[in-house]
């Protein structure tokens, strides 16, 4: 296609676009929105405001884009009752209390659209043992492996090369995308989401040091997930030792992240790619760990602790709150005579008490 081509959006509708009075009625359900404008506009991708075109439906979430507001070209935008007047000004807005709430309903709706989730079926080349309990309404993919005893409740869907182990369950309407494995006795439960490469259940790391070098400590825990957990690709939960590594519902995990053996992470929290959480660590509801953070083994945290990306937690953390242990980027030369200098503050420490206990015995003379 030449330059001057028209390049079609990703999120567009194969076969037609949609009236945005569709939009509307598919949300009024779950919230209050506003239509001002056209009903019959045609909707046919959702866009960012920079890069929305005609026909395409955005979103403001943040009053210190309104500069990008006004020069989008976006057919309809979604915005707070703050921010109707500008809304107005520029032309066919929707207007509600929570606008990126409202995005996010728009797009699960609009992914529902663009790729119905296909019936039940089981593929050709899957292996079911006799013996795993499979509804009837369920989709197996290419070369799934299902072993003794599994189950796998109603409209769940498995993707192509997934292994679901001796007793495992997979909960109803649960997706699991290509080459997941939900190892023996794991159990995943209701609408959950699970991407590519996924493993739970893999032995966590047990071992036993006896005559310099190391015993194996077999891994007879299981790993239990809650209801409505995303899971990000390649991400590898570990299955307790004795007890359970569990995830509570509604947690949300990133791309190659590594929760250890016996780790519990509360309700609605959320762990970003590269993070780690070492064995036995247990992390309270609605917290955050940022990317690249590791969370040391047996330590605590309590509900609502944020933890910025790269950070180290050594010690557990009581108090709710944001907590952050960087070093911050510098220049190399300075910061390696920083770090020289950062060796030394216990040796400084010392002279310092010396000091004061010489200035209060003078003091005392005195």
């Amino acid at each position: 296609m030449g330059s001057k081509g028209i390049v079609k959006s990703g999120t567009d509708i194969e076969g037609g676009v949609v009236r945005l009075a569709e939009v509307v009625q598919a949300l009024s359900s779950r919230i209050r929105i506003e239509l001002i404008g056209n009903p019959d506009l045609e909707i046919h991708g959702l866009s960012t405001l920079e890069a929305a075109g005609p026909g395409e439906l955005s979103f403001l979430s943040q009053s210190r884009y309104l500069a990008k507001l006004a020069a989008s070209r976006a057919a309809c935008v979604i915005l707070s009752a703050s921010e109707r007047d500008a809304g107005v000004a520029r032309g066919c807005c929707l207007v509600v209390e929570d606008p990126y709430y409202c995005f996010a309903l728009v797009t699960q709706w609009w992914k529902a659209r663009l790729r119905p989730e296909p019936e039940g079926f089981v593929h050709a080349s899957a292996f079911i043992d006799p013996t795993a309990r499979i509804a009837s309404n369920v989709s197996i993919g290419p070369f799934v492996c299902v072993e003794a005893g599994a189950v796998i409740e109603s409209r769940a869907s498995v993707g192509a090369h997934c292994v679901i182990g001796r007793d495992a369950v997979v909960g109803s309407a649960t997706r699991l995308g290509p080459h997941v494995t939900l190892g023996e006795r794991c159990r995943i439960g209701e609408r959950c989401v699970v991407h590519a490469g996924a493993v739970f259940g893999a032995d966590g790391f047990g071992f036993a040091p006896h005559a310099g070098h190391w015993v194996k400590i077999e891994q007879l825990g299981a790993v239990l997930i809650g209801n409505d957990v995303e899971i990000g690709a390649n991400t590898c939960i570990d299955r307790g030792a004795l007890l359970d590594t569990v995830i509570e519902d509604g947690v949300k995990i990133d791309n190659l992240v590594q929760i250890g053996h016996n780790v519990r992470i509360g309700k609605h929290s959320a762990l970003a790619g590269c993070s780690g959480v070492a064995g036995s660590a247990v992390i309270g509801a609605h917290c955050t760990v940022g990317g690249g953070a590791v969370v040391l083994g047996h330590l605590s945290l309590a509900d609502h602790v944020h933890v910025s990306a790269a950070s180290v937690v050594t010690r557990s953390i009581s108090k709710p709150g944001h907590y952050s242990g960087l070093f911050p980027i510098d220049d190399n030369a300075a910061w390696e005579k920083n770090a020289a200098s950062l060796k030394q503050l216990h040796v400084l420490r010392d002279r310092l008490k010396q000091i004061e206990k010489w200035m209060a015995s003078s003091l005392e003379k005195s």
